[in-house]
């Protein structure tokens, strides 16, 4: 004679299963966001935001900068216009200008 599951078990059982679908959903969702990610960053690593050239790496003192051969264009990632300002000699003419452009 078949066992037949009461109400409860039955909802308990849906649910269970509802919910091992949504997480595995959300961790393919979340794989398929971080691959999305990989392949942006890869198709834009080191290349110039103005003209799609690939950019050189520079040294400023302590600071590497990327510089595009093709249209000159000189790029900064975060904080290196603060490194390369405190570097720099207080009286300069290219500090005054630093400044003006990091405000």
């Amino acid at each position: 004679m078949p066992v037949i599951p009461s109400e409860n078990e039955e909802k308990y059982f849906k649910e269970l299963e509802l919910r091992m679908r949504l997480e595995k959903l959300d961790k393919e969702q979340q794989a398929t966001v971080e691959a999305e990610k990989h392949r942006l960053k890869e198709l834009h690593w080191l290349h110039c935001p103005k003209c799609g050239q690939s950019l050189d790496q520079e040294h400023y003192g302590t600071v590497e900068v990327d510089v595009c051969a093709s249209c000159n264009g000189l790029w900064l990632d975060a904080n290196e216009l603060d490194a390369i300002l405190e570097g720099d000699k207080a009286g300069s003419p290219f500090r005054s200008f630093l400044k003006i452009l990091g405000k």
